[in-house]
C-alpha cells in the first residue's frame, strides 16, 4: 500500500505541474507549426467525439478530466458530463474552465479510481453512465484489471468505456531505447542471459539507444518528469483478456499518434515530418496503427 501511495503521488505531481501546458495538446494552431508540440490529443478527442456520437451516448463519465477540454466539448454535443482527477490542480483548472464554459464546475472533483472510496459519496444516488473515458489513466496504474472493473462499475450493462493506452508494439518501429528495451524484455524473455548480452551489445550499435532522452525532471521544475513515474506501455495483443477478465466484450480499437518516420528522424524535415503524421492520422487500414502509433484507445461494452 504504502509504495502505490508513493506511486500516487508522484503521478499527482508530475499532472499537477503541468497543467499549465496541457490544453496546449488540443490546439489546432499547433498543427501546421512543427516547432510546437505535435496535438496529438486533437486527434484522439475527435476520434470519441466521433464515437459517442455514433453511439448516441448522453451521461458521460470521465476518469482523468485533466484542465477539462474533453469534458467540455462532450458537454457542449448536448451531453450530461461528471468526471474525476487525481491531481488537484487539474480539478481545479476544469472547474475553472468549466465555470469559463459556463457549467456547472461541480460536476467534476477529485478522487483516485483505483479507490472507490475517494468518489463513492459524490456519485451516490446518480444513474450510471451510458459511457465512460479515460485518456492517460491506464499507464500509471498497478493492476489493469482491477481498475477496469472499477470503471465498469460507473457504467450501465450495455454501455461504453473508451480507455487508452501507450502501444508497447510502437516500440519496434522506433529504432530507439525502447526498442531495445522491447526486444530484450518482452521478445527474449526467458533466454539465457549470456545470449541477451550479446544481442544488448549488438542493439547498441544498431539502435539511437541515446534517444528519447529521459524525462526525469519538468523544465523549469522540480517536479518528476513522465520516464520518473509509473508510465506503462501497454502490448494490444494482451488488452482483450484484460478487459474480458473485467467484464467487457465487443472491443475496437481506435488508434492515433501516427509517425511517418522514427521519431528521431522529425528534426531531419519537421514541416514534411508533420505533414505526414496528420495524413496518417485518417489511414484506415485497421493494422498499421499497431506499429505507427504511440498509443490507441480501446472501446468496449460492459457486459
Amino acid at each position: 500500500m504504502k509504495r502505490r501511495t508513493r506511486r500516487g503521488e508522484s503521478v499527482r505531481a508530475h499532472y499537477d505541474a503541468t497543467v499549465a501546458v496541457s490544453r496546449d495538446q488540443y490546439d489546432t494552431k499547433a498543427l501546421a507549426d512543427p516547432a510546437r508540440e505535435y496535438p496529438a490529443n486533437y486527434f484522439r478527442l475527435r476520434l470519441l467525439l466521433d464515437s459517442f456520437r455514433r453511439k448516441k451516448l448522453r451521461r458521460v463519465f470521465e476518469v482523468g478530466v485533466g484542465e477539462g477540454t474533453p469534458l467540455i466539448a462532450l458537454a457542449r454535443s448536448g451531453m450530461d458530463v461528471r468526471g474525476l482527477d487525481i491531481a488537484p490542480k487539474m480539478v481545479a483548472a476544469s472547474k475553472q474552465n468549466l465555470l469559463t464554459a459556463n457549467m456547472d464546475p461541480e460536476r467534476v472533483f477529485r478522487g483516485d479510481i483505483r479507490d472507490p472510496k475517494s468518489y463513492a459519496a459524490r456519485l451516490k444516488g446518480l444513474p450510471l453512465a451510458d459511457g465512460l473515458l479515460a485518456m492517460g489513466v491506464m499507464p500509471h496504474v498497478e493492476d489493469d484489471v482491477a481498475v477496469l472493473k472499477n470503471m465498469g462499475r460507473l457504467v450501465k450493462k450495455g454501455g461504453t468505456v473508451f480507455v487508452e493506452f501507450r502501444n508497447l508494439l510502437f516500440s519496434l518501429f522506433t529504432q530507439n531505447r525502447y526498442t531495445k528495451a522491447f526486444v530484450l524484455d518482452e521478445l527474449l524473455c526467458g533466454v539465457a542471459p549470456r545470449l541477451k548480452t550479446i544481442v544488448s551489445a549488438d542493439l547498441e550499435r544498431r539502435l539511437r539507444t541515446d534517444q528519447p532522452p529521459l524525462r526525469t525532471r519538468l523544465k523549469g521544475s522540480f517536479a518528476p518528469g513522465y520516464d520518473a513515474i509509473l508510465s506503462k506501455f501497454h502490448n494490444p495483443f494482451e488488452i482483450p483478456a484484460c478487459f474480458h477478465r473485467a467484464g467487457f466484450m465487443d472491443l475496437h480499437f481506435l488508434w492515433y499518434h501516427y509517425h511517418p518516420a522514427m521519431p528521431y528522424l522529425s528534426k531531419r524535415a519537421p514541416r514534411l515530418f508533420r505533414r505526414e503524421a496528420i495524413k496518417l492520422e485518417r489511414e484506415q487500414s485497421g493494422w498499421r496503427g499497431y506499429f505507427l502509433c504511440s498509443a490507441f484507445v480501446v472501446e468496449a461494452i460492459k457486459r
